[in-house]
């Protein structure tokens, strides 16, 4: 079979079952027209087509005005995904697939499109490797209607620690003796009154600052940060058309290069382009790189533009602090719908451990680092609460992991999105946030960890 006719192939059926088919149609045919009225046929309509090609996974994605079903099979030598859509009419906006595959997309080197037979659309992937295809549908949701998806996942998928090594950053070592960066503690002496002749003089108690001082770190300190949203999800939008999920990814790349500026800290990005990874993939990436610190990056929004002001947020056991972290830790935890999750594929008993599994210490570390980083955060920009806030986030529900979320400016107030979208400020942010974790680690050095490289 030649590779165009794949497009149009039909299942083979022996004779005597086509005549059997076509005589049980025709009956079937006659009684439905006898008790109906005749009534207009209506295919879908596609009426937008996205491809989102990263190194984890490619997505496509097809939304439509319908609920479409679909089937699908692998074909091998070359590597090929045929999809079958039922109740589908191929139109100009599905043929607009063709030009979106890009020539370096990681799992695609390209899609045809045709009619397969009457009410059946056929795509056909031809792959560059071996991938694990998921084809599911999303609900309308947001702004969205009915989505249809495929989410290509390559058979042996990257190792966060491996991608680490191959850009020689796992087994990077600091100079030995390493103190934490900006040590600020300084000697503060109690000394005991000066003693009366005949009384007996006790022993001078050691500075505070020495039994307060940090001891060298031996290791390299591992931030996973995490620029939200992504993909399907856009997040909140500003006036001007500005999206959070590209601003928060701009920041967190500025905080990143910074990091790995350092001589004692390494950086993983829970995800370094323009597509979507489901809330609790991001908590497991960071535990998979055993992560001393968890950053998630955000750009708040309100319904009023005169909201204002950058946040600093850690996980709540008993509730949210105030009702509009209540409503943001809502808003931010229905990402996955927006951005689209394949509930079939998913592990709950994972995901349910990494949400219920948080722990007092946990937010105690968390709480410290906020205060930190919400301190430095405060000479570049105003505060929209002068304290750290405390929400349900499921992103921050690492049990092992100190997390925070930073809402680094209001994207809805036309001022402060203007910000959000300038480097300067881009770069002031970045460097407040850092300024924030070396605080904070010069007064806690991580512990030893096993090395696991």
């Amino acid at each position: 079979m030649s590779r165009s006719s794949e497009i149009c192939a039909k299942p083979v059926t022996s004779p005597a079952k086509s005549r059997r088919r076509r005589t049980i149609l025709k009956a079937g045919g006659t009684l439905f027209l006898s008790v109906f009225s005749p009534l207009p046929s209506h295919a879908a309509q596609i009426m937008a087509v996205r491809v989102w090609p990263a190194e984890e996974y490619t997505r496509v994605t097809l939304e439509n005005d319908t609920h479409l079903k679909t089937s699908h099979f692998i074909i091998k030598d070359p590597e090929r995904l045929v999809v079958d859509i039922e109740g589908l009419e191929l139109n100009p906006t599905l043929k607009q697939l063709v030009a979106k595959i890009q020539s370096n997309d990681p799992y695609i080197k390209q899609v045809r499109v045709g009619q397969n037979r009457p009410n059946v659309v056929r795509l056909v992937f031809d792959l560059k490797e071996e991938v694990n295809p998921q084809v599911f549908t999303l609900a309308p949701v947001g702004e969205y209607k009915h989505r249809l998806i495929f989410d290509l996942y390559p058979v042996n998928p990257v190792d966060p620690i491996a991608a680490l090594i191959n850009k020689g950053e796992w087994n990077r070592e600091p100079p030995a003796e390493v103190l934490p960066p900006l040590a600020e503690a300084k000697p503060e002496f109690n000394p005991l009154p000066q003693t009366a002749p005949g009384d007996v003089a006790l022993p001078k108690p050691e500075p505070k600052a020495e039994l307060d001082k940090p001891s060298a770190l031996t290791r390299m300190i591992t931030i996973a940060l995490d620029p939200g949203h992504g993909g399907e999800d856009p997040g909140a939008l500003g006036r001007a058309g500005s999206r959070e999920k590209d601003v928060v990814l701009a920041i967190a790349k500025r905080l990143k290069a910074k990091i790995e500026g350092q001589p004692n800290m390494r950086v993983m990005l829970t995800r370094d382009g323009d597509f979507f990874v489901p809330l609790h993939v991001r908590v497991q990436k960071a535990r998979k790189v055993q992560a001393d610190l968890f950053v998630s990056i955000h750009a708040d929004a309100w319904v009023e533009p005169t909201a204002r002001g950058s946040s600093v947020f850690v996980l709540s056991e008993k509730g949210a602090s105030s009702t509009a972290a209540r409503w943001l830790a809502n808003k931010e935890n229905a990402a996955d719908l927006i951005g689209g999750v394949n509930i079939k594929t998913q592990d709950r008993q994972l995901a349910r451990v990494l949400l219920d599994l948080s722990t007092t210490a946990q937010i105690n570390d968390s709480l410290k680092i906020g205060k930190a980083v919400l301190q430095e955060i405060s000479g570049i920009n105003r505060l929209h609460k002068p304290a750290v806030e405390q929400a349900g986030f499921a992103v921050l529900k690492a049990p092992d992991i100190p997390s925070i979320l930073i809402e680094t400016a209001f994207i809805s107030n036309p001022e402060e999105e203007a910000k959000l979208t300038d480097d300067a400020y881009q770069d002031q942010m970045a460097n407040a946030v850092l300024k924030g974790i070396q605080k904070y680690f010069a007064r806690n050095p991580p512990l030893a960890k096993s090395r696991m490289m």
